[in-house]
């Protein structure tokens, strides 16, 4: 096994040519998550006789404040298999090697992977999928009623749906996106993470903005990654003041639509916890198809998950606090939370 950086360039060029990889497979997203918290990046590639590239994954190396060192593929990313094909066994074969050689402590896949005897699963997830039909028509006829009404009510209502690729639309998400996230709990990115991203996804066109407007005011928005005839839902935020206007079903309908037009043939509508019933409802009502989730630990030890007792007290401080506690912990602790 060969460890390439992510923009070499036989590595590049086997990513392009794989039709089942995505915005995660591309050097664009990697790099992104090294320059903003730090991570070392790497590719793990089977290569012939040749040196040709014939399979293989891109990986971040992280570290915990104490030091302990994993593998992911990827940090901060729902989905990201392999792209193997039928070398997936001899490619897990190298990857159960490279852990019992000690190069690494763990490799953490965000992907389930086949029966190996070195493999630890961990199923707490499902992802959703909606494949698209070139007629825009089909693929309206199987969302379900509520949300085809809720789209339609968002669009009597008034509601704009525009398109931004700008420094100051991604302001008006991140204002957008910490009301969000001081609400659910959960820390916010650093500020240089959204830079990044406007930087190296948005700008040479892997993405887009969309954010929803009531009059001069933005009351949703949600980021989309674009690439190879996938489109990715990876981050919305909205207002819950504004929520009876259902901006955010004429939000991802309009997503949608943009995605056919462009060829696209899947909508990638994300990870959801087991738990999450409401929004796996809310996912699912797009005609996406609802499939288990498993991650994949190859490790010379046992993997216990996190307890999530942690992020239940750091949930508590940040929705009792003011805004700056939700920014200051993402800044100092964001790396970590992968």
């Amino acid at each position: 096994m060969k460890l390439l950086e992510l923009d070499d360039p036989g590595w590049v060029e086997f990513v392009r040519g794989r039709p089942e990889a995505t915005l995660f497979h591309h050097p664009a997203w990697g790099r992104l998550l090294v320059d903003c918290y730090g991570y070392r990046a790497m590719a793990l590639a089977l290569t012939d006789g040749a040196g040709a590239v014939t399979a293989g994954l891109p990986v971040l190396e992280v570290s915990r404040p104490l030091g302990q060192r994993r593998w992911v593929s990827l940090p901060f990313t729902d989905y990201c298999p392999p792209l193997a094909g039928h070398k997936a066994p001899e490619l897990v074969d190298e990857l159960a090697a490279l852990t019992r050689s000690r190069a690494v402590r763990a490799l953490e896949l965000r992907a389930p992977l086949a029966d190996h005897t070195g493999i630890q699963l961990h199923s707490a997830h499902v992802r959703h999928e909606l494949p698209l039909d070139p007629d825009l028509d089909v693929t309206w006829t199987r969302l379900f009623k509520n949300h085809r009404r809720n789209v339609r009510l968002a669009e009597r209502a008034g509601v704009r749906i525009v398109r931004g690729d700008s420094a100051a639309d991604m302001e008006t998400f991140y204002r957008l996106h910490l009301r969000t996230r001081r609400r659910l709990g959960v820390p916010i990115q650093p500020r240089r993470f959204f830079r990044l991203l406007l930087e190296r996804v948005i700008a040479p066109g892997f993405g887009f903005m969309l954010t929803a407007y009531t009059g001069e005011i933005p009351i949703a928005a949600a980021i989309f990654g674009s690439w190879n005839g996938t489109l990715i839902y990876k981050y919305s935020a909205r207002d819950e003041r504004f929520a009876k206007l259902d901006a955010n079903y004429l939000l991802i309908w309009t997503a949608i639509r943009t995605a056919t037009e462009s060829g696209c043939h899947t909508v990638d509508l994300g990870r959801s916890d087991l738990e999450q019933a409401p929004l796996r409802g809310f996912k699912s009502g797009w005609g996406a198809r609802e499939e288990p989730l498993a991650y994949s630990w190859i490790a010379n030890g046992p993997i216990k998950p996190s307890s999530g007792r942690l992020e239940g007290m750091m949930g508590r401080v940040i929705r009792n606090s003011a805004p700056w506690m939700c920014r200051t912990v993402g800044e100092l602790f964001y790396r970590y939370a992968c």
